[in-house]
């Protein structure tokens, strides 16, 4: 065996010579790639109009630009921790930043809307598995006494990427061409890929899987998944249960996935590992995560509608209004990861989700008149609570998984906090329609030529009945969007108590750690 002179009268082998990649090239490669995933999925929501425009193609049509991305991420997620074992974790992530790469590129060409819709699915495949995989990297990567250190580095991709990317897709839309959108991704997509393969090694512990592939285990969950996020994403549209076909796929989704979760957990070697929801402080964790994901997703969604619908706002107008809860989030990440080591992360926990829900209760005030500086300080708080919800939550969730069970744990995390988010859009949306239509019957009721207001208005101003049938509209959009926003803020502060399920250990020098795994 060749060796080395290390020290007089001392041997060591070669092998020993060749050092880890250092974590911070590790930390910006997976930072890369997770960036580029999250960015995507919300610049894409401020071009629509333009790109419904450009394609030729209606309102309802262009949505699947949209919802394409998103069927196709939730089918991967929960794969995660199977196809890195199939194809080994540097393989399996250069490959995702390969297709989504260049199904990127095929999207700034694509001529026609649903040319466009396919390489956006083509994209959501890729960048599904970053975000998890990202996650597993980071935290196998760092000692547990750093690993909340680790979950702020993924937090500020995680967190501020939904808010810098409308940002970001409203100043394009205003000043440039709607392809760009996907084209700003080709460098760092290729960036990323080759430092994947320098700098991302396969964990010596994760065995590489060889089985025959469950090829019904994988068609029922993909068609539950698929059937079940575009229930989530078009009942709205469709009039939820009115829809014959909301109908069916409930039923399909309900039928598929409770088929597949119990072959799952009869299986020796599942494809979705569901037996780590036997770790309480795992499935409390992802408990809160759906709570989190309804008030991230749900509020990034409610908030552009009301600040273009109601205020009036440009794309790039509606960035920068949701751009200090993005700034608030990358400063506070760093404090909650500094303050986990010497406080118990249940408190941080508790703190930001009271926070978050103050900050959207504060929200509920806005009115028709508001300006930006009345959005940019509740939205800041805002984003200064995500911080401390998102640290110590990752932290503690993650802390009794063992290792060989990371990369599946993370894509069950990842997912659960995306249907959590997708569930709370179709909530506050369907909520936000039911308010606004029962406040505008109340309102228009006392519209009569015999109120002396309305009387004054159209005699003495000379308005007209349109336009104060416009005015009554929009007074019931606010009060709907009011309303909705201060129903979340309650939904936060219910799902306190879920915090005592978490468990959280110190170890002997003070410093938060992950308690021992449990989930073998």
């Amino acid at each position: 065996m060749s060796a080395s002179l290390a020290a007089p009268g001392r041997l060591v082998p070669a092998e020993a010579k060749t050092a880890e990649p250092p974590l911070a090239m590790i930390t910006l490669t997976v930072m890369l790639g997770l960036i580029m995933a999250i960015i995507d999925t919300s610049i894409v929501n401020v071009a629509l109009t333009n790109m419904a425009g450009n394609l030729g193609s209606s309102v309802d049509e262009i949505g699947w630009v949209a919802t394409g991305y998103i069927l196709a991420n939730v089918i991967v997620m929960p794969l995660n921790g199977w196809l890195t074992a199939r194809f080994g974790r540097r393989n399996f992530y250069a490959a995702c930043i390969a297709v989504f790469t260049i199904a990127s590129f095929m999207c700034g060409t694509a001529t026609n809307v649903w040319l466009l819709v396919f390489y956006r699915v083509i994209q959501g495949f890729g960048g599904g598995a970053l975000q998890p995989t990202a996650q597993a990297i980071l935290f196998e990567s760092y000692p547990p006494e750093k690993r909340a250190g680790a979950m702020a580095f993924f937090g500020l991709g995680a967190m501020v990427g939904p808010a810098l990317g409308p940002t970001l897709g409203g100043i394009i839309v205003d000043n440039y061409s709607w392809p760009l959108i996907f084209y700003i991704n080709i460098p760092i997509g290729i960036a990323a890929f080759f430092m994947t393969l320098a700098y991302i090694r396969d964990p010596v512990y994760v065995k590489r899987d060889r089985a025959p592939i469950d090829v019904l285990g994988l068609s029922m969950m993909t068609v539950g998944l698929a059937s079940l996020q575009y229930v989530l994403e078009r009942g709205q549209r469709e009039d939820w249960f009115s829809s014959s076909t909301i109908v069916i796929l409930t039923i399909i989704s309900a039928v598929t996935l409770t088929y597949f979760c119990v072959r799952q957990w009869r299986e020796a070697r599942p494809l979705v590992d569901l037996k780590i929801f036997r770790s309480r402080t795992f499935t409390a964790g992802n408990l809160i995560g759906i709570v989190s994901g309804f008030g991230l997703y749900g509020t990034a969604l409610i908030l552009p509608l009301f600040f273009q619908g109601v205020l009036g706002f440009t794309a790039t107008e509606v960035g920068f209004a949701l751009l200090p809860g993005a700034i608030a989030t990358a400063l506070s990440m760093p404090i909650a990861s500094q303050l986990s080591p010497r406080v118990d992360g249940r408190i941080l926990i508790a703190f930001g989700l009271l926070v978050f829900a103050l900050s959207t209760w504060w929200m509920g005030a806005l009115s028709q008149d508001s300006g930006y500086w009345d959005v940019f300080w509740p939205r800041a708080v805002q984003g200064f609570a995500l911080g401390f919800l998102f640290v110590p939550l990752s932290t503690a969730t993650l802390s009794e998984i063992s290792r060989e069970k990371m990369a599946g744990a993370t894509g069950l995390y990842t997912l659960v906090r995306q249907l959590g988010g997708s569930l709370g859009i179709a909530i506050l949306q369907f909520l936000q329609t039911r308010y606004q239509d029962n406040a505008y019957a109340t309102l228009a009721a006392g519209v009569t030529p015999s109120n002396p207001a309305d009387a004054h208005y159209l005699n003495d101003l000379h308005g007209s009945a349109m336009q104060l049938y416009g005015m009554v509209m929009t007074n019931a959009t606010v009060i709907s969007y009011d309303i909705v926003l201060r129903l979340c803020a309650v939904v936060f502060v219910l799902s306190v108590p879920l915090v005592l399920l978490l468990r959280w250990k110190r170890i002997p020098n003070g410093r938060a750690a992950a308690a021992p795994a449990v989930a073998e």
